[in-house]
């Protein structure tokens, strides 16, 4: 059974910078779609980033680009949001999502009806 669980979250000052985890457990199959996504109250579920495992193909939304970075450690199967210069239109609920694809055109598709396992999601508040 596909198991996310996300950590990291927390509270940051306008500038700062935090790493969201995301360790997945459960996965067999190489070739798999795994993403990033944010909800603010009023706002819908939105994708951050994604990566796809079988080639290491990343891509980050345009709202973020620049100051965040997707990346993932295969040795402990853990993915990661590196997100610097943050700014308080950032302070949202991040949830990390996976689900299999058959390549990288597939996954960077996929919207978020598309991924069936997700995380509890942490929140991150930017403020002073």
């Amino acid at each position: 059974e596909v198991q996310l669980v996300e950590s990291g979250g927390g509270l940051v000052q306008p500038g700062g910078s935090l790493r969201l985890s995301c360790a997945a457990s459960g996965f067999t199959y190489i070739r798999y779609c795994m993403g990033w996504f944010r909800q603010s109250p009023g706002k819908e579920r939105e994708v951050v980033a994604r990566f796809y495992r079988n080639t290491g193909s990343r891509s980050v939304a345009d709202s973020v680009k620049g100051r965040f970075t997707i990346s993932h450690d295969n040795t402990k199967n853990t993915l990661y949001l590196e997100m610097n210069s943050l700014k308080p239109e950032d302070t949202a609920m991040y949830y990390c999502a996976a689900e299999r694809a058959i390549d990288y055109v597939s996954c960077s598709r996929f919207t978020r009806t598309d991924f069936g396992y997700w995380g509890q999601g942490t929140q991150v508040t930017v403020s002073e």
